[in-house]
C-alpha cells in the first residue's frame, strides 16, 4: 500500500479505500493486501490519456 500511495501520489489511505473501486488487483497476504508490481504498471497503463 505504502508503494502505491507513492508512487501515485496520494494519502495511503486513500489507496485503501479505492484499490477495488480503480480496478487494482490486490493479493491478500493474511490480513495484509500486496500489489503485483507489473498488475499496477499495467493498471496504470490502462489510466493512461491520448
Amino acid at each position: 500500500m505504502e508503494e502505491v500511495a507513492a508512487l501515485l501520489g496520494v494519502p495511503k489511505s486513500t489507496v485503501y479505500s479505492k484499490w477495488r473501486a480503480w480496478g487494482l488487483k490486490g493479493i491478500r497476504v493474511g490480513r495484509n493486501v500486496k500489489f503485483r508490481e507489473r498488475d499496477v504498471e499495467a493498471w496504470l497503463e490502462r489510466q493512461t490519456i491520448n
